[in-house]
């Protein structure tokens, strides 16, 4: 009796060892088969999906098989592992075990959108709107809506996030790239808050942020920023208007048609700085670190006066005469090529 259980437990052990060599096997050849692809694809993972979910759903496709060894392998394995969702990039040449190292490392493809330094919050929301890798969640709702779904209710979204190139995976969504660029923009105004020089004009960091969005509209020329901040902020306190065109041209909206008539100069809205005392009531556009610093440490002077060459850069005046006179040389007789503002950069060939 005790002879026949020793061959049956013999028996066993055997058959538990043979089975286990077996599906070393048949894990090996199912992690060493290449994927059945003749050209470059990508593999979308979206958010939630399983290791064993997506194995199956290759299968089901034909790009490899034994999917059934390859979930035993993940696990047994690689249980406490995430699959990053987002996009892979599988190539003919790939091995199963090679796909699966691009899972385990998050390898998965980026995408970038960048928000331009003077973009309105409606230009913005046009970029955020062609990104077809984006899970656009945002679209159809007001601007109110929106920022109730970033959580900040009442919150006014002009010039609330930070110009940059931002990095995205395909899934991610709109509502999580707007929090991040409200996030910085956050981070870096109290940065320059906190570093701002004495005795300005501003009683919170949301007063200069409005005065940046005028620098930034103003400018493009860097050099010039300090001294734009210095004319404004030396009006402000001598309780002089800002009369700063960006202004009126936002308080038109859709309706500006790229030339400004002296009607509107004379137009009454909450932003024209022709009509109102001090600042608009809101940023005008989206700024960067260079014109918070501007109009957190504006140029001393004596100038009060600024008018375009044409050529991107200002004259800058200290008396109305001497304004007039440039005003007459750079603006009533206009070279052929002129502009408010620098000329674009040409792409490069290369």
């Amino acid at each position: 009796m005790i002879r026949k259980l020793l061959l049956l437990l013999e028996g066993a052990v055997l058959l538990t060892g043979l089975l286990v060599v077996f599906a070393a096997w048949q894990q090996h050849s199912a992690l060493e088969q290449p994927l059945n692809l003749t050209e470059e694809r990508l593999l979308e993972v979206p958010a939630g999906a399983t290791p064993g979910g997506v194995l199956n759903r290759l299968q089901g496709e034909g790009v490899l098989h034994d999917a059934f060894w390859l979930r035993l392998y993940w696990r047994f394995n690689l249980k406490d592992q995430p699959l990053h969702s987002g996009e892979y990039r599988l190539t003919p040449d790939l091995k199963v075990r090679d796909m699966l190292a691009l899972w385990l490392r998050g390898e998965v493809l980026q995408y970038s959108l960048t928000l331009v330094e003077g973009w309105n919050f409606r230009q913005v929301r046009a970029a955020l709107a062609r990104e077809s890798k984006l899970e656009l969640t945002l679209t159809e709702l007001s601007d109110a809506q929106l920022m109730e779904r970033l959580g900040l209710p009442g919150v006014n979204p002009e010039g609330r996030f930070f110009p940059d190139t931002y990095r995205f995976v395909r899934g991610m969504s709109d509502r999580d790239l707007l929090k991040q660029a409200y996030a910085r923009l956050e981070q870096v105004l109290a940065e320059e808050w906190l570093a701002r020089a004495e005795g300005l004009p501003y009683k919170a960091p949301y007063e200069a942020l409005i005065m940046a969005s005028l620098i930034e509209k103003e400018t493009g020329v860097p050099e010039e920023r300090g001294a734009i901040a210095g004319v404004f902020v030396r009006r402000l306190r001598m309780g002089m208007r800002l009369q700063t065109d960006p202004t009126v041209i936002y308080g038109l909206g859709e309706r500006y048609n790229g030339k400004l008539s002296r009607t509107h100069l004379l137009e009454p809205t909450p932003y024209n700085t022709y009509v109102i005392d001090g600042m608009p009531p809101t940023p005008i556009a989206m700024v960067g670190r260079e014109a918070i610093n501007a109009a957190l440490h504006p140029v001393a002077g004596k100038s009060l006066y600024f008018v375009a060459r044409g050529d991107g850069s200002h004259v800058f005046s200290d008396t109305l005469e001497a304004h007039n006179r440039a005003v007459r040389q750079f603006q009533l007789i206009r070279r052929a090529d002129y502009r408010s503002s620098p000329a674009p950069v040409q792409p490069s060939n290369q």
